[in-house]
């Protein structure tokens, strides 16, 4: 009976708490429309830049630009490519086409020396022949430059197997795990903006409990002898159904912004309410170091920049791995709760795992909660729940 005269007292105190509650549930979906502002912003795209140098050659009279052929090809790659945004330009000389990386005109140069149709005739022909240098040119510290050169063996490639008599001996196929394959940034973002809708809830479990103490009700609390797990689990119960609806609410924001999962909402539930109690258990370090609900605001924003920043909530981060346990990898990051529950996310919502495929990282939160909840608890009786 005491402990469901704390989860109705809580609830209570949740209600009274009404802009907490608001703060709460629609920080991550605002988080979510946002990120899909940026993403249509700032849609990815790729600028190759070719400079044909190619002499040509004649063969049995006719004459031949091997150099062209190879634009051509690119060209044919860029219109065929829906998911690389690639785009092909020419440039009337070398000098031109490095004003162009410099000015972020173009993410990457590939420069074709006078030779080249020689080159290509003579290897088609005989097998041998002069070699040349192709010569692909941008900045190695650019991502964009990454992706450009990437696609741009791909080109040649694809130019080697239309040209060359002899069929390729191996055909690549690709097959992306779920809908990896099919989804922008923007849907990577979201699995982490899910799991920050529930780390928000350290806020509102801490103040909760801190109310109590604020208010001087922690008082009728000890010598009602409630005990501190009738007290503490009414107040979990609570904070897990506000969680629950914030991550539903986040879930619904994202889908009306065009987000499309793979695996089970059901999965995503399990995993959410995980990370919900081990936040919960993180609040009762929090609570432990506080007193009043001003110092919660000052206090908690330190871990809530952690969590947010360096577990890949507010963006994909991932942490050098320290070492490993059946196989499984703990990152500096791991001992925050909400890195193993957006990797699980990930997993289920974006690749169509399911709950067996989730349980190292399901077993690491179950950890993490052991740990969160027992020092939090001790903390909290000894500094607020003691009688004297």
């Amino acid at each position: 009976m005491k402990f469901l005269s704390v989860i109705k007292k809580s609830l209570l105190e949740q209600a009274r708490s009404f802009w907490i509650l608001v703060l709460i549930v629609t920080m991550a979906p605002f988080f979510v429309f946002v990120y899909y502002l940026i993403n249509e912003s700032w849609q990815p795209h790729y600028d190759l830049v070719f400079v044909n140098r190619d002499s040509g050659i004649e063969v049995r009279e006719q004459p031949v630009n091997h150099g062209e052929y190879l634009i051509e090809t690119a060209r044919n790659l860029e219109s065929d490519s829906l998911t690389i945004p690639i785009k092909v330009h020419l440039a009337v000389d070398r000098e031109n086409a490095l004003q162009k990386l410099q000015n972020k005109k173009a993410d990457a140069l590939i420069v074709i020396p006078e030779n080249f149709s020689a080159s290509m005739e003579a290897m088609l022909t005989t097998g041998t022949g002069p070699q040349s240098q192709l010569e692909l040119v941008g900045d190695l510290t650019d991502m964009n430059y990454m992706v450009t050169a990437i696609w741009a063996g791909e080109v040649f490639n694809r130019y080697l197997a239309q040209v060359s008599p002899m069929a390729m001996p191996v055909e690549i196929t690709e097959t992306s795990l779920g809908i990896s394959g099919e989804i922008d940034e923007f849907d990577m973002w979201v699995p982490g903006l899910l799991i920050l809708s529930i780390i928000m809830l350290m806020f509102s479990a801490t103040i909760a409990i801190v109310t109590e103490v604020e208010n001087g009700t922690i008082i009728r609390l000890k010598l009602s002898r409630i005990g501190v797990l009738n007290y503490l689990g009414g107040i979990s119960v609570v904070q897990v159904i506000v969680g629950l609806i914030s991550i539903m609410l986040t879930l619904g924001a994202a889908l009306l912004m065009g987000f499309d999962y793979t695996g089970s909402v059901g999965a995503l539930l399990v995993i959410a309410i995980l990370t919900s109690i081990s936040m919960i258990a993180f609040s009762l370090i929090l609570a432990a170091s506080t007193k009043t609900v001003n110092e919660v605001l000052i206090v908690g924003n330190f871990p809530l920049f952690l969590f947010m920043f360096f577990t890949g909530a507010a963006f994909p981060l991932e942490g050098k791995t320290l070492f490993t346990i059946a196989g499984y990898s703990i990152t500096a990051q791991g001992i925050m709760s909400p890195t193993h529950a957006i990797i699980a996310a990930k997993k289920v919502l974006i690749m169509g795992a399911g709950l067996g495929d989730v349980l190292p990282e399901l077993s690491a939160l179950f950890v993490l909660i052991v740990i969160y909840w027992a020092l939090g608890a001790w903390l909290f009786y000894h500094r607020h729940m003691r009688v004297e």
